[in-house]
């Protein structure tokens, strides 16, 4: 009797972890042809003057598993984006992984609070503090061409992420430029337009 019980037990564990394993996403066969191989080059960046791509910016992104995370097609997405934002042709200061067609939870924002002011990656950013104080500033992005607005910000946020190195959860305090830009991407992540926001 005892040993049908640890059969069924292990029968148990084994559903159990196969399970597990099937919940774990990770990037579908249409992400990955969009990702691609080649790290040293741009991606399309998607633009709300085409009727399919603006729709998709409008989607709210998914959140990033650690299967993802470890992939080589994670590595492969964040140098791109690298590439696409620093494209001389139209450089930006920040960008959502959505403006080049992947609806997942990542951004890359240029950190000028910090010394050089590196592009830095965050996965599956969300603001848990934004102060009252605002300010209104000029933003423009790369998915809507030609054109900017004014836009009020909060002055100072609290931004948590899950780290890439240990996938356990951080947060940052950030102030001025550097905020606004955080706003900017992380929005993107819900389908926020920085013209939903337009400042009389």
């Amino acid at each position: 009797m005892r040993t049908l019980h640890y059969i069924l037990f292990a029968v148990f564990i084994f559903i159990f972890l196969c399970a597990a394993q099937r919940h774990e996403s990770s990037f579908s066969k249409e992400e990955k042809m969009i990702i691609g191989t080649d790290k040293d080059s741009i991606m399309r960046v998607w633009l709300t003057t085409n009727y399919e791509d603006s729709l998709f910016l409008r989607r709210k992104a998914k959140l990033l598993s650690e299967k993802e995370i470890r992939s080589s097609c994670f590595e492969t997405l964040k140098k791109r984006m690298l590439y696409t934002v620093n494209d001389t042709v139209q450089p930006g200061v920040g960008i959502a992984a959505p403006q080049v067609g992947i609806s997942r939870c990542l951004i890359a924002v240029q950190r000028f609070d910090k010394p050089g002011e590196p592009f830095e990656f965050y996965i599956n950013p969300r603001l848990v503090y934004m102060s009252e104080r605002k300010k209104v500033g000029k933003e423009g992005c790369l998915s809507i061409p030609d054109r900017m607005g004014m836009v009020a910000r909060s002055t100072d946020i609290v931004v948590r992420y899950v780290d890439e190195s240990t996938l356990q959860e951080k947060q940052d305090t950030v102030s001025g430029f550097t905020a606004v830009i955080f706003q900017h991407e992380i929005d993107h992540l819900s389908g926020i337009l920085y013209i939903d926001k337009l400042s009389n």
